[in-house]
């Protein structure tokens, strides 16, 4: 790959500054080195975001025909570059090749790309009311600030609405998942978006995001990381009285229902808890199941559990690769301890790698039951391939325990039908509900509530996040 240690400014690769440092990027499934990249300084995010605002006068005058010809030319060349994204994806944070990698998260950036321009051509931009004309207008100069656990989704849902609005950025992408965003940054080039509008530089997040964040000619920082990092972000952009937007963590209830189907329930409920290795912020990682059925409900569990293939991502047998990176290897691994410490019943699974995997990031699948809401394990997100199952009384008591949480991001409710889980949905304080195993919708806003973020993504919502309102009032 080449110009890894570069950063993308103003239309061109561009050497790091003296004041950058390099950063070794690790296959999580080897340990092998997959390069270097370099971290910016200070000189580096100056430049970037100068290039940035330097640019935005310009675009944010080009029509909006114009803009979504430029979107629609990325979405062609990010088409042609799709195995190459899989791959990049695979190889920098361990999503099985062949599978995830290739027919999730790989695509799931053309799908934020096409989803944006769908909502585009039918937003209303102008509007009248009375004698106003109300118009909506690029916010300006955003800073993204993205995580590592799928990096094209949350990459593209912020930069295809930012150039449908007419705003220019300044990107950077998790320093722990940079090779994706380097095949970005190449497809971005070669459609030939104008210099300036889309800029990237790799960085240390708690030392780039300040600087991105606290900068006067940023006018949004767009986030999704941890709620550490966002309440970081909003801080230091208080004083410049930016606008953010901030898609954070969770620890979402999934409520079964006494009369639901158990064994189809719980088998979903495992298997989404399991998918990209647990490393998904509305992961369903609190199985809340009625006392009575907690018994029967391990026992499918772990049955699912022995079923799940963990390996290498390059073959197409195995279902989960490793956790991302050593750091939430290390994090994975205490927190299934602290759940033994804490008394948890340990269902299947437990600290270690897999039997025969020495080499990687590598995690064994793990239930634990007889979970109080109380313990850490419950209460704090784990990003791992860990769920934890809370027994309840009833459905009352069941609400109040998905409720008593300071995230709100998602939540899951299977019942006999959809229409007795709909009623339950209402109750729930998250931003989204999934029913009887519904999947996410594009078109649909993705965000949370409490601790779980400010704002929302995908689709028009997506869009409005990075438009100011202008009321323009006529005499007559």
């Amino acid at each position: 790959m080449n110009n890894l240690a570069k950063f993308y400014i103003n239309g061109a690769w561009v050497a790091a500054s003296d004041d950058a440092r390099l950063h070794p990027v690790t296959n999580p499934a080897t340990e092998a080195s997959e390069g270097d990249i370099s971290l910016a300084g200070k000189k580096d995010v100056d430049l970037a975001i100068q290039a940035a605002r330097d640019a935005f006068e310009s675009f944010s005058q080009t029509p909006l025909d114009e803009r979504l010809k430029m979107l629609a030319r990325i979405l062609e060349v990010y088409q042609s570059r799709l195995d190459d994204m899989a791959d990049a994806i695979s190889r920098e944070m361990g999503a099985p090749r062949h599978t995830l990698a290739a027919k999730v998260q790989a695509p799931m950036g053309m799908g934020h790309a096409q989803t944006t321009l769908e909502a585009a051509k039918s937003f209303e931009f102008e509007q009248q009311l009375g004698r106003a004309r109300v118009r909506r207008e690029p916010v300006g100069v955003v800073a993204m600030i993205t995580p590592w656990n799928w990096p094209m989704n949350q990459v593209m849902c912020k930069v295809a609405p930012a150039i449908a609005a007419g705003c220019t950025m300044v990107l950077k992408p998790s320093e722990f998942a940079p090779l994706s965003a380097h095949v970005l940054a190449e497809i971005i080039d070669e459609a030939g978006l104008p210099k300036g509008v889309f800029n990237m530089i790799y960085g240390d997040g708690a030392e780039v995001g300040p600087m991105l964040s606290s900068d006067a000619r940023v006018d949004m920082v767009s986030l999704t990381g941890s709620t550490r990092a966002g309440a970081s972000v909003s801080k230091e952009a208080a004083d410049t009285f930016k606008r953010i937007s901030l898609e954070l963590g969770g620890k979402s209830a999934n409520v079964l229902l006494p009369d639901c189907d158990l064994e189809k329930a719980v088998t979903h409920g495992v298997q989404s808890m399991m998918n990209n290795t647990g490393q998904s912020c509305n992961a369903p990682s609190r199985m809340l199941v009625q006392e009575g059925q907690l018994e029967q409900a391990e026992a499918i569990a772990a049955k699912v559990c022995e079923s799940i293939t963990v390996g290498d991502p390059q073959d197409k047998n195995n279902r989960l690769g490793p956790i991302a990176n050593e750091r939430q290897f290390k994090r994975v691994q205490s927190m299934i301890e602290k759940g033994i410490e804490e008394g948890a019943k340990l269902v299947c699974g437990g600290p270690g790698k897999p039997e025969g995997l020495d080499k990687g990031f590598y995690a064994r699948p793990t239930v634990f039951s007889a979970v109080n809401n109380d313990m850490v394990i419950a209460r704090e997100e784990i990003f791992g391939p860990v769920l934890v199952m809370i027994p309840y009384k009833d459905v009352d008591d069941a609400v109040n325990i998905a409720n008593d949480t300071e995230y709100g991001l998602s939540g899951y409710v299977y019942g006999a039908t959809e229409e007795d889980a709909a009623k339950i949905a209402t109750r729930l304080r998250t931003g989204m509900v999934h029913l009887n195993g519904a999947q996410l919708d594009l078109p649909a806003p993705f965000g949370g509530y409490k601790h779980s973020g400010v704002g929302r993504e995908w689709g028009v919502y997506g869009l409005e996040e990075f438009l100011e309102t202008k009321s323009v009032f006529h005499t007559a």
